[in-house]
């Protein structure tokens, strides 16, 4: 970076490097270009170009399931982050840490409605656990790092920070922020852990029902064991964020995606314990069919 005050494109991409950032899948326009010159001032972050917005931002998901940090995605306006929403609802849906960079018109511009101008607030908030606008150079680097810090608050989350072209272009005084603190994940109070321990050991038909970060290796051995030593019935959700599999590590069947085999599955359970998941309900409603899945008697 040069020895002159960075801008916010700048102060920008230092800040989400020096948070552990340094892959961004782009696919800019016009209001982006000072982000991609930052790159060539900030080689740490590689800059990933996706031809189609929808790749750009299932890349994201991907890297961010598989390397267990967040991955940037920059995106050109509404219309680019539109086109990228069916990805990002994946992303949402699996929990994935995921930054959103989105460019918008430049804040004296946005007064003449120009063609590409749109209500990004209303698109994001589709999919974002967290969002800001940032609308002040001073306020990047700040609004960045707190990005950063939501994507990864337990258990993950797409957050987007929008930042109109003015903003990038200016000098950003203080240059890059420090990276914030991560929120810990809430332990499972005891009284749950003997509740459900109770109920293993009582001899009722239990269904174990496991997702999300349970599924690492070490992860889905004690799950194995779990059911092997008390007879408890073992399953996985149906569309698991990321799950470990290979020689040597138990093969945990899958939650049925089709209601009625799930429904099957399930049968008999008494009681359903979800470890890291939530509880499964038909994709889509038919006439006649119950939308929850456990049987009518089981407790959750």
């Amino acid at each position: 970076m040069s020895s002159t005050s960075p801008n916010g494109a700048q102060a920008l991409v230092a800040t989400l490097v020096d948070a552990g950032v340094d892959v961004c899948f782009t696919n800019p326009g016009t209001s982006e270009m000072h982000f991609v010159a930052a790159l060539d001032d900030v080689p740490a972050m590689r800059g990933v170009l996706g031809l189609f917005e929808g790749v750009v931002t299932g890349a994201a998901d991907g890297y961010a399931r598989m390397a267990g940090r967040p991955a940037g995605t920059l995106l050109h306006l509404g219309p680019g982050l539109g086109n990228g929403l069916a990805n990002l609802h994946n992303a949402r849906r699996a929990r994935t840490p995921v930054v959103n960079i989105v460019g918008d018109h430049a804040t004296y511009h946005k007064q003449y409605d120009a063609p590409l101008e749109s209500d990004i607030d209303a698109i994001a908030s589709a999919v974002s656990g967290w969002y800001r606008r940032s609308t002040s150079p001073a306020d990047v680097a700040a609004d960045t790092a707190d990005a950063v810090a939501a994507a990864l608050a337990p258990p993950g989350q797409v957050a987007t920070l929008v930042l109109p072209a003015d903003v990038c272009w200016l000098p950003a005084p203080g240059g890059p922020a420090t990276p914030r603190a991560i929120a810990s994940t809430d332990p499972v109070d005891s009284d749950t852990v003997a509740a459900v321990a109770a109920l293993l050991r009582a001899g009722e038909p239990v269904t174990l029902l496991v997702g999300g970060r349970t599924l690492t290796r070490d992860g889905t051995r004690v799950a194995a064991r779990i059911a092997e030593h008390t007879g408890a019935r073992l399953l996985c959700e149906t569309f698991p964020a990321r799950q470990a599999r290979g020689d040597g590590l138990p093969d945990i069947p899958r939650l049925a995606y089709l209601a009625e085999f799930a429904q099957m599955q399930l049968d008999g359970t008494r009681h359903l314990v979800l470890v890291d998941t939530v509880e499964p309900v038909s994709f889509f409603a038919y006439p006649d069919k119950a939308s929850v899945l456990r049987p009518d008697d089981a407790d959750v």
